[in-house]
């Protein structure tokens, strides 16, 4: 039986990629990529999707935002009781994707994720809006709720505990460091012919680069 789905296609036609237009180093290539993007008006740049292993071997992803580039490492913070907290903890092997379909663009970035110092955290987490700081502590994430308006009694207990003083970090919140092992980079091309290479970090932390075909 035919599926309604296989006539949906388009042709790429943004651009191509060649080895000349790469710069050595990844994460400059990355960041000069993210540029083009937020200059291209994409919504959101920064979501990226995070994939882990979970305790009975099943793969998930979920979209997190890009909180800087730390160390030449991708940094993301979420709650440390989450799935993704306790899947990272099991097997700290994670993979990222950059999905910027406006420009028929992709970055997949395969590495460790490592958790970030207290005190790192803490200065991202000040700089937050007081409701999203709030939401930290109210919020039990990756937990079974019942109803939504038992989270809503949640945010209202801690807006009420803090009242208008400063809201310190939880202490089961935090950054991770994505230490990329592998990055590539795919630029969507006509006829299904696109362009991909991919960077690996040697042994004395140098990248190598090359093509793979589409």
């Amino acid at each position: 039986m035919t599926s309604q789905y296989e006539a949906y296609r388009r042709e790429y036609v943004a651009g191509g990629l060649t080895r000349d237009m790469l710069d050595a180093c990844p994460i400059r290539q990355f960041e000069s990529w993210l540029e083009q993007a937020v200059r291209a008006g994409l919504k959101d740049p920064t979501a990226m999707a995070l994939a882990t292993v979970g305790e009975d071997g099943m793969p998930w992803q979920r979209i997190v935002l890009l909180k800087g580039l730390s160390h030449g490492g991708f940094v993301f913070y979420t709650n440390y009781g989450s799935a993704k907290a306790a899947a990272i903890a099991r097997n700290p092997r994670v993979s990222l994707l950059f999905p910027w379909n406006e420009l028929d663009r992709q970055i997949i970035i395969c590495g460790r994720a490592e958790k970030m110092s207290v005190a790192e955290s803490a200065s991202y987490f000040i700089t937050r809006p007081r409701e999203s700081q709030i939401a930290a502590w109210a919020s039990r994430q990756s937990r079974p709720v019942s109803a939504r308006a038992l989270l809503e009694k949640q945010v209202r207990v801690f807006r009420e505990k803090f009242g208008k003083g400063e809201i310190p970090m939880p202490d089961f919140w935090g950054g991770y460091r994505v230490m990329p092992e592998q990055i590539e980079f795919w630029q969507g091309g006509e006829h299904r012919l696109h362009d991909r290479f991919r960077y690996r970090r040697q042994a004395d932390a140098s990248w190598s680069v090359e093509q793979l075909q589409p």
